[in-house]
């Protein structure tokens, strides 16, 4: 004869009687009779080796036993409810992924923000996010491995919609010597020092985008770690204003005094992977960074 099992309604039932802190709180909360949530949980007792709940006063506390047993059960109720989440959203025909590859110079914020508030609207929908460099975001565009990117360049064969502009700034530390000479930088100047540049991640063709041809080249895989060089002294680089944004109001980095050339700007687009074949997960990502981009350029005029 098998053991009668607990079931989810029986711990759901408990928990709404100890966090509305009753029977009738937690039979109006469950839409249920006072009746059928003293049963559930005499049902559960009745099935469990150990007391969950004990008298005290005039309500029903949790034993130790039951605190931690309904701790357990929180966190079985929760990913319950995110199955019947995610069912309802695969029926009403969305993805359960969405696939971003973002170049690496795409302002933090307007990444984070927008992935804030698709989380807010499709919170079961996972997104996978690709940072990349240069030739290497286009690729995953050919090779079908993203559902949407943001890119500088948009190979053939794609439409895109201006998304932002970002500008990129040549940056020192302000002890470096570049800032020491004192005076307007010509390349020659550059190309006497270490400047470092950010290897592009594509697989079919490599890009060397700001390189002045400087023979202390040093060559990183990501920009955080460019930019750490730099912080340290240890060379040179345009790197996109909103990524320095600390250190450049603190002083630590100074833009390069350049006689032409201290800034550059570079528009990022956004780009479907295939527009007519997106789901409505991936249409909500891209009109939400849309909207990011319109409210980024909006706030830098």
């Amino acid at each position: 004869m098998s053991t009668p099992r607990t079931t989810l309604e029986q711990w759901a039932a408990l928990q709404a009687v100890i966090d509305r802190g009753g029977f009738e709180a937690a039979a109006e909360a469950l839409d249920r009779s006072q009746s059928s949530v003293s049963y559930a949980l005499k049902r559960l007792q009745a099935q469990l080796p150990v007391a969950v709940l004990e008298p005290r006063g005039r309500r029903a506390a949790l034993t130790a036993h039951g605190e931690v047993l309904l701790r357990r059960a929180r966190r079985l109720l929760e990913d319950a409810a995110k199955l019947e989440r995610l069912a309802t959203t695969l029926a009403q025909g969305w993805e359960s992924e969405v696939r971003l590859a973002v170049d690496n110079i795409t302002p933090p914020e307007l990444v984070l923000c927008s992935l804030a508030e698709f989380s807010a609207q499709a919170p079961e929908t996972r997104v996978q996010l690709v940072e990349s460099v240069l030739s290497g975001t286009a690729e995953a565009l050919l090779q079908r491995r993203a559902d949407l990117v943001v890119a500088g360049q948009v190979p053939p064969g794609f439409l895109a919609d201006p998304l932002v502009q970002v500008e990129l700034v040549a940056v020192a530390h302000r002890d470096h010597p570049l800032h020491g000479l004192r005076r307007e930088l010509t390349e020659n100047d550059l190309a006497g020092h270490r400047q470092v540049v950010v290897r592009d991640t594509g697989l079919h063709r490599s890009l060397d985008a700001g390189w002045l041809g400087a023979e202390q080249r040093w060559t990183v895989s990501h920009l955080r770690t460019a930019i750490a060089t730099i912080r340290r002294g240890l060379s040179f680089a345009w790197v996109p204003r909103d990524h320095v944004t600390d250190e450049l109001a603190s002083g630590e980095l100074l833009p390069l005094p350049l006689r032409e050339g201290t800034s550059r700007s570079a528009t990022l687009h956004l780009v479907y992977g295939d527009r007519d074949g997106a789901g409505p997960a991936t249409r909500l990502l891209a009109g939400i960074l849309a909207g990011q981009g319109r409210a980024a350029t909006r706030g830098s005029a």
